[in-house]
């Protein structure tokens, strides 16, 4: 079975209504009122509620899972870039651009709306299906 390697890509796309921040933030106990409060948001930093950084760092994971094989995570650096409003459509991009040997590869991870959201990298594992 094909494993993932050097110059492979992958995509996730998913829209973060205002549902899935409430589910998210319902799934995470993370009731951060800058995430759940309409009211109080509009008068913080970003003029509005905002998704959490690991509900669009999940895109990131719908995409790593897309590459070929059986993919583990094993680390991520992320730098949150932009917020993220409900209602948005987060695409992420991962790329393959290293094979670290012992089946780690390393992954550049790109999320965006119409700008970047995310950027950063993973060091994941490859495995074949079983």
């Amino acid at each position: 079975m094909p494993v993932a390697s050097v110059g492979d890509t992958a995509r996730a796309t998913l829209e973060l209504t205002a549902d899935r921040v409430d589910r998210f933030a319902d799934l995470t106990g993370d009731d951060n009122p800058l995430h759940t409060d309409e009211t109080y948001a509009e008068e913080g930093l970003f003029g509005g509620r905002v998704a959490h950084g690991a509900l669009t760092a999940s895109v990131v994971s719908a995409a790593l899972a897309r590459l070929d094989g059986d993919i583990v995570y094993l680390s991520q650096e992320t730098a949150y870039e932009n917020p993220v409003f409900p209602g948005e459509t987060v695409t992420a991009t991962v790329e393959v651009v290293e094979d670290l040997g012992d089946d780690r590869l390393e992954v550049e991870t790109v999320a965006e709306t119409d700008e970047a959201v995310l950027t950063g990298s993973a060091v994941v594992l490859s495995l074949p299906h079983e």
